[in-house]
């Protein structure tokens, strides 16, 4: 079982796990946790989730579709690579 710990730089660095054997994506381990995100679509379409990754490396099971500039992620179809800084 694989985790990696994020941290949410918005809430004075609080840290939440994420744990690959239960969560499917970056926005499963958020709402698991009550972290409050905005999101529409779930598949990297609208882009609606986006936020800024400060640290780390995220990976995605097939490329969104939405627009994402550098050093932005969408947690609706992203999985932590390592442990990551989020905004």
């Amino acid at each position: 079982m694989a985790s990696h710990k994020i941290t949410l730089r918005l809430t004075q660095g609080v840290q939440i796990p994420y744990h690959t054997d239960v969560h499917t994506s970056l926005l499963d381990a958020l709402e698991d946790s009550r972290v409050p995100v905005e999101y529409q679509c779930r598949e990297g379409y609208c882009g609606s989730c986006r936020v800024t990754l400060l640290k780390g490396k995220v990976g995605y099971k097939q490329k969104p579709l939405a627009f994402v500039q550098e050093g932005e992620i969408l947690p609706c179809c992203c999985h932590p690579l390592s442990d990551i800084e989020i905004e």
